[in-house]
């Protein structure tokens, strides 16, 4: 669950802190990406080499990071993050947090997060049980922070009680378990095909569309993003995606897509076919290059039926599968895209019109309109980002999940 989450650590000046070695290790091994920040009392206790090897990026401690004046952005540090954990969490800095204090970095940085912010607590017995504390801890509570529980035991003063710092394995699987939630497609398998295809007529020419990937995309990502293991089956496309849960699989041919598709096809249960796939390849490839000939003034070239990748997959869908299919259409476009939901026995088709602007290829935005099998009414979004698009498509792709 914690593949690819950007974990935003943030260690205050605690004996815990030596722990933050070992939780930047497991963080690590479970395959988040994880920055570091420590206060200046923090780094009495552990250094920041330790932790820069560990998570493999530098460790932040200062508004500004070096003598050329280069700054780190605590905004950008906040809207990065997945996941905010404050471990250890001393109580000046649960009293700081509290009560809106912001004279360092991790101050600053907190008060600019707008993902899930948690707190791991340590200090001694009393200093944990005192109502100053205890009321610091129900204030960030209020305020829709998280609060990894103390453990009891042996602590740095020699009392016994609670106090401690969550074990790191501890926190791992709290991390986990909030994650857990928040991923309604953990174990879904998914296919994406994005992008055009390219019907070579020979070793330099080809028959293609205007086709980015852009669509394609984002649904990947943001299946993966959902909890899916994504296959995405991308037409030649200048776009790259990095997630540990998508594996990018580049086809040309509309035959090479079809077999790559077909492949993963049985052991996927969610499967978006967003590639602008040739409907026509020439039924023969010239070896070399053609070349034209004295006073010749046309050529003519014949074409052949690509294998309909949508219908073929359509024939044998089952019953726990969706599909989602594309259409973009210049003219009578909802009748167009009907005709093409049934007959390729989709779950839904996102139609794209041409005759819309900031929609169709090449742009970062689109507007499309949603129709589901079995309801009259059509869903017509506005123009949104690409990714905002996205994100709508897979929600309804969830909620028809939950369904079967």
């Amino acid at each position: 669950m914690l593949k690819g989450k950007k974990i935003l650590l943030s260690v205050s000046g605690s004996i815990a802190a030596y722990k933050s070695a070992l939780l930047t290790r497991l963080l690590v091994k479970e395959g988040a990406e994880v920055k570091i920040i420590m206060t200046e009392a923090a780094q009495g206790f552990i250094t920041p080499l330790t932790l820069s090897t560990l998570s493999k990026n530098p460790v932040l401690s200062d508004f500004v990071k070096d003598k050329t004046g280069t700054w780190n952005n605590h905004v950008d540090l906040g809207l990065w993050a997945d996941v905010m954990l404050i471990a250890p969490a001393t109580a000046n800095v649960l009293a700081k947090c509290a009560h809106g204090v912001c004279d360092n970095l991790l101050q600053a940085t907190y008060l600019s997060a707008r993902c899930p912010v948690l707190f791991a607590p340590a200090m001694d017995l009393d200093m944990y049980q005192h109502p100053s504390t205890q009321n610091n801890l129900k204030l960030l509570q209020a305020f829709g922070n998280t609060v990894i529980p103390s453990e009891h035991g042996e602590l740095a003063s020699g009392l016994v009680g609670q106090g401690r710092m969550a074990e790191p394995e501890h926190i791992v699987a709290f991390l986990t378990s909030i994650f857990a939630q928040e991923q309604p497609l953990a174990g879904i398998k998914a296919i994406v095909t994005a992008g055009p295809t390219y019907e070579a007529i020979d070793p330099v020419r080809y028959i293609g569309n205007h086709s980015t990937g852009k669509m394609g995309y984002a649904i990947a990502e943001r299946l993966a993003e959902q909890g899916a293991e994504v296959t995405l089956v991308s037409g030649p496309s200048k776009l790259s995606l990095i997630h540990p849960r998508v594996n990018i699989v580049r086809v040309t041919s509309a035959q090479q897509m079809f077999e790559a598709t077909r492949a993963q096809f049985d052991q996927s249960r969610a499967v978006v076919l967003a590639a602008a796939v040739a409907d026509f390849t020439p039924k023969t490839v010239a070896n070399q290059k053609i070349k034209k000939k004295e006073g010749q003034e046309g050529m003519q070239i014949e074409l052949v039926r690509t294998v309909d990748i949508a219908q073929t997959l359509g024939a044998i869908k089952r019953n726990d599968q969706v599909i989602t299919g594309f259409a973009m259409e210049t003219q009578d476009e909802l009748a167009n895209a009907n005709r093409k939901l049934e007959k390729k026995n989709f779950d839904m088709i996102v139609l794209n019109s041409l005759n819309e602007k900031g929609a169709g290829f090449g742009h970062d935005t689109n507007k499309v309109t949603i129709i589901e099998r079995g309801k009259d009414a059509v869903n017509q979004l506005p123009l949104k980002s690409k990714k905002e698009v996205a994100s709508d498509i897979v929600k309804l792709i969830e909620t028809k999940l939950k369904g079967n």
